[in-house]
């Protein structure tokens, strides 16, 4: 007994140290390894079909590119939208509907010539008009008010054919947004908007490319109170990007796997049950691990 004591507590001390957590038992491990096991289970594949058929904001966008018509300016408004999604004052998921639902076609329609510099221009005063009065972004207004000013010359300079190399090359484009905003490649918003913009991207330019491995989750409340279940303490990007590595998913892929499904979104529960059975039932024991 003594020795089997000894052989976990080892086990238990190498763990912390590769994953930069701090676990007290057994279960901690045994969680830790059917959470691998799923996720190497699901795979990248799955991770796009969830992204595509689960995750409401991936469906809001798909509705608001049908409705605009001009792929340069939703891919824009998609990526000014995430660099201003933290702090909010209702769910993401609402947050996003709200986005897709605004009349963002006036943009358009006020630009008779289709010129793409008043086309530009406009973008940004109607999006700043539109975080001013929105219902479920109202905390720090101004703060992030600078943050799009901040990013407008860099954005307004892109062309559609910018954005398509850019899709091609997440990484420097998560590079020039944390150097634009003046922030780090890691901190949530950055690494958030290259996943809404890789969305975005997939419907514009119709091919997948997955995300880079280089690229972390977005540390937000839902994938940090999960990170709790396997762990006391320690850091969440850390251990999250060691599970990638071994399970071999991107870790913003494992984040759109697990971001919807913990959510307490009705729809989101309902699109689950239409996956097929066993695909359902890995999320299921996912998120109740």
């Amino acid at each position: 007994m003594k020795n089997t004591d000894k052989t976990d507590n080892n086990r238990i001390t190498n763990i912390n140290k590769v994953y930069n957590i701090e676990i007290n038992s057994m279960d901690d491990i045994n969680n830790i390894n059917i959470l691998k096991t799923i996720l190497k289970g699901l795979g990248i594949k799955s991770a796009k079909i969830i992204e595509e058929n689960v995750d409401l904001q991936y469906r809001y966008l798909e509705n608001l590119q049908k409705t605009l018509n001009n792929d340069e300016l939703f891919l824009k408004l998609v990526i000014l939208n995430a660099i201003v999604s933290y702090q909010l004052s209702t769910t993401g998921e609402k947050w996003w509907k709200e986005f897709s639902e605004y009349p963002w076609n006036n943009i358009l329609n006020n630009n008779n010539n289709n010129d793409n510099r008043n086309i530009n221009n406009n973008l940004f005063k109607e999006y700043i008009l539109f975080l001013s009065n929105s219902k479920g972004n109202k905390r720090l207004n101004n703060v992030k008010i600078k943050r799009i000013n901040k990013i407008t010359p860099f954005l307004k300079d892109l062309s559609i054919s910018d954005l398509e190399n850019y899709y091609h090359n997440m990484n420097k484009f998560r590079d020039d947004i944390a150097k634009e905003l003046n922030t780090k490649k890691s901190s949530k918003t950055v690494v958030f908007t290259i996943k809404m913009f890789g969305y975005a991207s997939r419907m514009v330019f119709k091919k997948f490319i997955p995300y880079p491995f280089e690229i972390e989750i977005p540390k937000d409340s839902r994938i940090e109170k999960y990170t709790k279940r396997f762990a006391n303490n320690g850091d969440v990007i850390t251990f999250w990007n060691n599970i990638s590595s071994e399970v071999g998913i991107p870790p913003l892929h494992i984040d759109s796997i697990l971001w919807s499904a913990l959510g307490n979104s009705k729809d989101v529960k309902i699109h689950l049950k239409s996956l097929d059975n066993k695909l359902y039932n890995m999320i299921e024991t996912l998120i109740h691990l």
